[in-house]
This record gives structure tokens, sequence and C-alpha cells, in this order.
């Protein structure tokens, strides 16, 4: 799924990630832990391809593609998703019309056309064309005049099933995207578009923090639905605690300490880190680095 090789990058001319290796199949979780500063959110930012985060030296593939040189709205494309840590407001635009977009925007390209027509004619495109279903193949094949409307319906109710999933409101979707959301409601958005967008790959930057004891189960418990649908996607979730863990079965633990990972291992390594700290590996720097299997 995603194969990364030295990745070295670096920010306003500082290098930050110091040569990072990580190998992650399809259907796997893996948890990037660490202190503050460590590069955890800098690997997820390099990942997406945003453009200040100057890639110095990597192979960089997903799915056997070379993508080190590709946009963010490309790798968008392709299948990956990143859940911000701190989701910036978009007043005016709802949240299902922000993700019936998004889903269009990710179309196959043969079935473009399709949206182009159907915004030509002053309807509302198909909003499931081209887009992998939680069943797995796709939706809204047939003519854009019959399908709109009822793709349109389609996503609407399937929008109100993972927010029922999520416990929002009714009236969630219909809300200005993250305006005036609570902390908690801004976290639950971000897993939200991550199941109705359905991608190969998401990243989950500290989704947990900030989310008091019932707001971690209930987000928990839709990562735990997400892997169990059994769609072959890949999740890298971004942490500082061991506590969304306990809801959670992670096939990879990883430590990242001053830009690069110094650790890897299974459970039982957020266990010694819930119990120690990050101390032991900022002591040990690179004496205490094995490096992940690739």
């Amino acid at each position: 799924m995603l194969q990364i090789n030295n990745l070295k990058v670096s920010v306003n001319q500082k290098e930050i990630l110091k040569g990072i290796n990580l190998a992650i199949k399809a259907g796997e979780l893996h948890v990037l832990m660490g202190p503050n500063g460590s590069g955890k959110t800098t690997l997820a930012q390099a990942i997406m391809g945003k453009a200040e985060f100057k890639v110095q030296s990597s192979k960089f593939k997903f799915e056997g593609k070379d993508i080190s040189k590709l946009p963010v709205d490309k790798r968008a494309r392709l299948g990956i998703f990143l859940a911000f840590q701190h989701p910036v407001e978009v007043p005016g635009v709802s949240v299902f019309n922000m993700l019936r977009r998004a889903k269009q925007s990710i179309q196959t390209p043969a079935l473009r056309s399709l949206r182009q027509f159907g915004e030509s004619s002053n309807a509302s495109a198909p909003a499931k064309l081209g887009v992998r279903s939680r069943q797995g193949g796709t939706l809204g094949k047939t003519s854009p005049h019959a399908e709109a409307p009822r793709a349109i319906q389609e996503f609407r109710e399937e929008l109100k099933k993972y927010m029922d999933e999520l416990k929002l409101p009714e009236d969630f979707s219909r809300r200005s995207l993250n305006e005036g959301f609570s902390g908690g409601e801004k976290k639950r958005s971000e897993i939200l578009q991550m199941l109705a967008l359905n991608p190969k790959l998401a990243i989950l930057d500290e989704i947990d923090s900030g989310l008091d004891v019932d707001g971690l189960k209930i987000v928990a418990g839709a990562i735990k639905q997400f892997r169990l649908n059994d769609t072959g996607s890949s999740l890298i979730l971004i942490t500082h605690y061991a506590r969304i863990l306990k809801y959670l079965r992670p096939d990879f633990v990883h430590v990242m300490v001053g830009g690069r990972i110094v650790k890897s291992g299974k459970m039982g390594l957020a266990k010694q880190i819930e119990e120690e700290g990050y101390r032991f590996f900022s002591k040990t720097g690179l004496r205490g680095y094995s490096k992940p299997g690739l």
C-alpha cells in the first residue's frame, strides 16, 4: 500500500524528518507515537503532499506508484485522506455539500464528463460516480438524468447512517463546516469525512486529543467499524497517548523521536510508553533504534 524509504523533509530550510522508513500493507493499522516536535505531523503532511514540506530525499510509493511529485489533490484522488489536527472553519459551505463535492472530485476520470453534464444542465451531478462503496465496487453508473437525484438521496441516507454512528445531531450535515463546532464535534466531523469518502489510506492526526471518555469511545468505535468493513483500507493513527488503543488493535506501533522512528513494535510498546513515558526513548535516542521492517 505505502512504501517510504529514507524520507527526509525540511521546513523553512530546517530538517525535520531525518530518514524515515515505513511500509504499510493493505488493511493494516499503524500507530505513530512520540513527544511534541518529534515529526509526527510533518510525516503526515509529507505523505499528503503539502507544498511547504520539502522532501529532500525519499523513495515514496503508494500502491506501487511513485507519488513523490504529485500535489495534494492528485494524492487525494488516489485515495489518501488526512484528518486534520486543527480543522479550519469554512463559513457558508455545509458539511453535506463539501462531502458531496469531494466525492465528485475523486470519481474516475472516465466518468467526469457525466459530472460536468449534470452541472452544465443545472442539475446536481451523481455524488458517487467512480467512488468506492463500503461494499466494494462503484455506485451510480447509469445516466446522469436518472441517477443524479437518486445518487444524492443515497448519499444523504449514507451520511445519515454515519452521523448516527458518531452520535451527531440530524442537522449536523446542514451546518457550515467546522463553524461553531465544539472540539469534539470537529474530531467527529473528521471521522465522518473519512467514513463518507472511504479512502484507501486514512491518516488521523491526533484524532483523540481533547475528547472526553464518551467521545473517545464513539470515535474509536467508528474507526473500528471502518476497519471491519473489509475494503482493504489502511490507517495511520498519530497520538500522544495509548488510551484510544484500548479500543483498537494496531498491527504496529512506532515511536518517533527527533525526526526518526527509533523503535517499532506491537501493542506492548504502547503500554511501555504509557507506563514509562518517552523519557527512555529521548535519552537513548538512536541507541534504542530498531529499524522497522520493510
